[in-house]
């Protein structure tokens, strides 16, 4: 009647191996797990920004910038594409959010209106993600869709979280915590990182690299008077006194995303510069665009400041080169990182900062291990004064196995444990202890219903089952739901409470139930201590 198949035998056993072969990582010292086998575990739970110490860093990305530039792009893309179809224009600007422009001949304007229609790129649910309207002064007005813009700033929310995260590894950064907030923020955390002005400096930065033609056909002063022409931009320069500007033309000859590397170094007389080298696309593009103005200054623009602008006195075909300017040695170094991990596609505006000391988080650590303890002895006394030493101290095994399953899991995925995820461990104690109580319940009223010790154990895992289950779903969708969408630490208390779910319901149902199986075997009492 009372029956325990091997193959739940061999589950136990594997469960209980894999659970202390995870779990011991974390306690045994570094002088006794670096000499183990490489195929033993080593992995150790990352501990959370509030348990470690470090920076927290709540992001927001610039949809209206992102918004801003497209239109701008969208202009230059109007303009030769006007240009090349040989379509007189005038009054070719951004007003409104919109770009405007007024065809000459009336007679042009449907050709105008198919060719611009182009500029759009297809979207899913159809259509062009640019609409072209012709109005009756012969003025065409180019709109972005609003699908079009949402999926541009979702898509630049995911380029910078990806960004971010390489500079943040190339800081050296150990298992830093990003994650998308709400619809354009980004939330960064950086256990060990004390310092969050150095991270600011490295991932607030766009690190957006140009190379862009001089414009020598008006000159500066008359360009600062206002007389700039449409495809040219006056950008502030590094080189010279404050103030001094310089006249750029719009149309990027070769970008930063095209770079492979980028190295920080010093100069033949040594002062820090910058190596870099581009992609057989990129190389292509700059020898073609070195060639074709020979002669002529070319400017590199970083986040829309001149840093350089030397002359090209000869082709540059080998698809390298350096950049100088004032820099420091630090400064350098920064800048190349940030060359290498690639450009933010939109500024990040920082909302919210804050730091945790290392001896806070300590204190944390020792508060959160302190609880544990207190949860696990007062569970084990309420356990053994209400069901006695015997199945109080079959519940209390269970429920150690129980958490090495759960640390072993944790430290198995990589998850982090935060100060909410100790929390979430302390209430899986819980739970894993309430199975065991609908258990011994369910028992000891079969027992005083007058059936037999083995009819009664047997009886009472079966009938307990079901309201486990149940109690234990709905706890797990509550822990889904809070994951999805919740941050940080809320995501770290949902997940390590999903995994309690699922360790605490084969605990009751399985490991118990063995344990209570050898005992009965054992002794053949005619009545149950319970």
């Amino acid at each position: 009647m009372l029956s325990f198949p091997r193959w739940r035998m061999f589950l136990c056993l594997a469960a209980v191996l894999f659970g202390v072969a995870f779990t011991l990582p974390n306690v045994l010292p570094d002088s006794v797990l670096t000499p183990i086998s490489s195929w033993a575990p080593h992995q150790r739970l990352a501990l959370g920004l509030d348990l470690q110490g470090g920076s927290y860093l709540l992001l927001e990305v610039d949809t209206d910038a992102l918004k801003a530039e497209r239109l701008t792009n969208l202009v230059e893309d109007a303009r030769k594409t006007l240009g090349d179809g040989q379509i007189a224009f005038t009054g070719l600007a951004v007003a409104n959010g919109k770009v405007q422009v007024r065809i000459n001949d009336p007679g042009q304007i449907p050709a105008a209106q198919t060719a611009l229609q182009k500029l759009g790129a297809p979207m899913a649910t159809g259509g062009r993600d640019i609409s072209v309207v012709a109005a009756p002064d012969q003025t065409l007005t180019l709109q972005l869709s609003d699908q079009a813009l949402i999926a541009d700033g979702s898509k630049a929310v995911d380029q910078s979280i990806e960004i971010i995260r390489r500079r943040i590894d190339s800081l050296g950064t150990r298992e830093p915590n990003i994650l998308r907030q709400g619809v354009n923020r980004i939330v960064v955390e950086a256990p060990g990182e004390s310092d969050p002005e150095k991270l600011k400096s490295v991932i607030g930065q766009t690190a957006k690299l140009t190379f862009q033609m001089v414009d020598d056909t008006v000159s500066v002063g008359e360009a600062m008077a206002g007389q700039v022409p449409p495809d040219s931009i006056l950008l502030p320069s590094a080189e010279g006194p404050p103030g001094t500007m310089i006249l750029v033309k719009r149309r990027a000859l070769v970008s930063g995303e095209m770079l492979t590397d980028a190295r920080s170094g010093n100069d033949q007389y040594n002062r820090p510069d910058i190596s870099f080298r581009f992609n057989s696309a990129g190389a292509q593009r700059f020898a073609v665009a070195t060639t074709q103005n020979t002669g002529k200054r070319f400017a590199i623009v970083l986040d829309n400041k001149v840093l350089s602008a030397p002359s090209i006195n000869e082709p540059i075909t080998g698809g390298s080169g350096e950049i100088t300017g004032n820099f420091t040695t630090e400064s350098a170094g920064n800048l190349a990182l940030m060359l290498r991990s690639g450009a933010l596609p939109a500024p990040l505006k920082i909302v919210e900062q804050r730091t945790v000391g290392a001896e806070l988080g300590a204190d944390s650590v020792r508060a959160g291990a302190l609880a544990g303890v207190i949860a696990i002895i007062s569970i084990a006394a309420f356990m053994i004064l209400a069901y006695g030493f015997v199945f109080g101290g079959i519940s209390l095994i269970a429920l150690l196995i129980n958490m090495t399953m759960v640390l072993g899991t944790m430290s198995m995925t990589g998850a982090t444990l935060t100060l909410p995820g100790i929390a979430g461990l302390i209430l899986t104690i819980a739970m894993a202890v309430d199975a065991n109580v609908l258990i011994f319940e369910r028992t000891r009223d079969e027992e005083r219903a007058g059936r037999k010790p083995a009819m009664a154990i047997d009886n009472g895992f079966s009938r307990a089952t079901e309201s486990i289950l149940d109690a234990n779903v709905t706890t797990l969708i509550a822990a889904l739901i809070l994951f999805q969408f919740g941050a940080g630490p809320v995501r770290g208390f949902a997940w390590t409470l999903s995994i309690g779910v699922f360790t605490s319901v084969f605990s009751a149902l399985f490991i118990t139930r063995l344990l209570v199986v050898w005992w009965f075997r054992s002794t053949r009492n005619k009545r149950l201590p319970i």
